[in-house]
């Protein structure tokens, strides 16, 4: 379901991406010289995403068994305007991501819910086109609380080199794309983004995060852009 999701997605982008070309290229240099580079906006988010696991040479056994459960990140999120067409967008989040397992899966058994807490740090690229914009990059993460509720019971995570630990730090790449609206005094930006978990969190079992975040910002920009180029 998430696949379909994610192809849509990109799908859409492509077109609506096309679309904007289009426009950009029949109003010739005047939309050039109407904006002298990408604004800068430093905005506190709080998004909502939907999340599971890939359970890498064991996930097409444990396909009909997983569910996504809902996670959230809280943060800050910083555009740096440098070109008309391009900015540098870091991010800093606290975060919470996990997965579900139905009864009589061939991992635990039992119905079981693993939840995450941790830091991450996406910086991403991100490409305007006019009010339309795609942004992909790297993404650190560590991860420092954890639990495992199984029938009822829960008990924390081991961060340590032991078959049921796991580990604090992991490595993914994010990407996606969004629009904005303008209003007199705010931009309203919705982002749509896919996070790709490249690294095992697990010593004992193959298991990489993957998640869909939806994030709104609501801002005003910067009234100087030190970074910006003219």
């Amino acid at each position: 379901m998430k696949r379909k999701l994610l192809i849509g997605l990109i799908l859409g982008l492509i077109v609506l991406c096309t679309n904007t070309f289009a426009q950009t290229g029949r109003s010739g240099s005047t939309s050039r010289d109407s904006t002298k580079t990408a604004k800068t906006y430093l905005d506190l988010v709080l998004n909502v995403m939907s999340t599971n696991f890939n359970y890498g040479n064991s996930n097409t056994a444990l396909k009909d068994y997983k569910k996504s459960i809902l996670g959230a990140q809280l943060g800050v999120s910083f555009q740096a305007g440098i070109t008309p067409s391009f900015s540098l967008v870091p991010e800093f989040y606290i975060t919470t991501k996990g997965g579900k397992l139905k009864a009589n899966n061939p991992l635990t058994n039992s119905e079981s819910t693993l939840r995450l807490y941790a830091f991450e740090l996406p910086v991403l690229a991100r490409f305007h086109f006019s009010d339309f914009h795609v942004n992909a990059g790297p993404a650190i993460t560590y991860n420092f609380a954890g639990s495992w509720k199984t029938d009822g019971s829960s008990a924390d995570f081991s961060f340590s080199k032991a078959d049921e630990g796991f580990k604090h730090f992991e490595a993914g790449l994010q990407a996606g794309g969004g629009y904005t609206f303008h209003t007199k005094t705010k931009r309203i930006t919705l982002d749509l983004r896919y996070n790709y978990g490249l690294t095992n969190i697990s010593y004992g079992h193959e298991m990489y995060n993957r998640s869909f975040i939806v994030s709104l910002h609501i801002s005003n920009p910067w009234k100087t852009n030190p970074l910006g180029k003219n």
